[in-house]
């Protein structure tokens, strides 16, 4: 059977500007758009479809895009993203944008919008500029500058923010307005390396010097305990994207990096490879196998390993023979990818955590380049 090609999705930031588009067209000819295009940062034009327009008055009126994040869903996938516009018939020529209900507001250094100011980044605002500039051209070429207030709301974005990484970054009541291309495209998780990148700038505008990178939820719960002396802010969670994250940190200056991982993440880690998603990555037991032979390990535990289910099965493998030891062979690969993924300049340690969150091995680069 063939396999079903993935398909592409929108940003939040397409869809505010979609809904922003949408409304201003119902206020110029009282139409009630059900799809509208709207040009991309690339210079390609994307198609949306309208959920509803509303009419709230003579020069008003409320738009809802829902937002698709095709093959790729995130937590705003099947969000209503909601634009309110406002002709201004006496304000100077421009565009007022605000953040309404469900629109998180920045209250920490760090990020690419100003304290005080809405969660809406920079490409999303300039779509939505753009959006509503190519509406006003089309609908009334002859009535002059723009002159116009828009409000992005998304109604469940306070609650949709409780599942993302918003509060720890300093962005409170609600989600952020994102994207740098204005698609989603399977697999690729701009937003989250947004997030990402996001996170490291706050722990760095924040005055810190060192940063630890965890896999998701549980390895960062284990890497707090093992470094209460660092502040939440130091902790941010990866995913997949080891290498975008080691070469940000290291470009946003950190003196000290870390990561805290469990068994299965750090073999894959361990290989080098930028990102370690199953669907890019599946994990190679065989290459475990061979790096316990090239250590000296007798063929038969090497074989036992090469056949095991998963990497909990190897583990337990490894225990039952008792040599748990021969952890630290994955954790001095590790390493070694950290600081060519990471490149020169900051220093680098690692610890590798059973399923039981126990500590299998805990090195630094130095250790493991002598």
């Amino acid at each position: 059977m063939a396999r079903r090609s993935l398909r592409t999705g929108f940003s939040t930031g397409s869809a505010a500007a979609a809904a922003a588009k949408a409304a201003l067209v119902c206020l110029l000819d009282g139409s009630a758009p059900r799809r509208v295009e709207i040009p991309l940062p690339s210079g390609q034009r994307l198609d949306i479809a309208v959920s509803e327009v509303v009419r709230q008055g003579p020069r008003q009126a409320l738009a809802t895009v829902i937002k698709d994040a095709g093959d790729d869903p995130d937590v705003t996938h099947n969000a209503a993203i909601q634009a309110l516009v406002t002709l201004d018939g006496t304000g100077a020529p421009g565009i007022a944008l605000t953040g309404g209900h469900g629109v998180g507001r920045v209250t920490r250094p760090g990020l690419p919008v100003a304290v005080g100011e809405p969660a809406i980044n920079p490409v999303p605002r300039q779509m939505i500029e753009e959006a509503l500039q190519e509406a006003w051209r089309e609908g009334a070429p002859s009535a002059g500058p723009l002159k116009v207030s828009v409000e992005i709301r998304v109604p469940e974005g306070e609650r949709l923010a409780k599942r993302t990484l918003n509060p720890r970054l300093g962005i409170v009541g609600g989600i952020s307005i994102l994207g740098t291309t204005g698609l989603v495209k399977p697999f690729s998780h701009e937003a989250y390396t947004a997030t990402i990148d996001s996170a490291l700038a706050v722990a760095w505008a924040a005055g810190q010097n060192e940063v630890v990178l965890t896999t998701g939820g549980r390895s960062e719960k284990r890497a707090r305990a093992l470094r209460p002396d660092l502040p939440e802010l130091c902790f941010a969670q990866i995913a997949d994207f080891f290498g975008h994250a080691l070469q940000g940190a290291r470009q946003q200056g950190f003196k000290r990096l870390g990561v805290v991982c469990f068994f299965g993440k750090a073999i894959k880690q361990a290989q080098g490879l930028a990102c370690t998603h199953a669907h890019r990555a599946p994990l190679e037991l065989s290459r475990l196998a061979g790096w316990l032979g090239q250590a000296g390990v007798g063929e038969g535990l090497c074989q036992e390993v090469r056949q095991a289910n998963t990497a909990r099965h190897a583990l337990e493998i490894l225990e039952q023979a008792g040599r748990l030891d021969l952890v630290a062979v994955v954790g001095r690969r590790l390493l070694q990818s950290m600081a060519l993924l990471a490149g020169p300049g900051p220093g680098l340690w690692a610890v590798i955590v059973g399923y039981e969150g126990q500590v299998l091995f805990e090195g630094q680069w130095a250790e493991a380049a002598s």
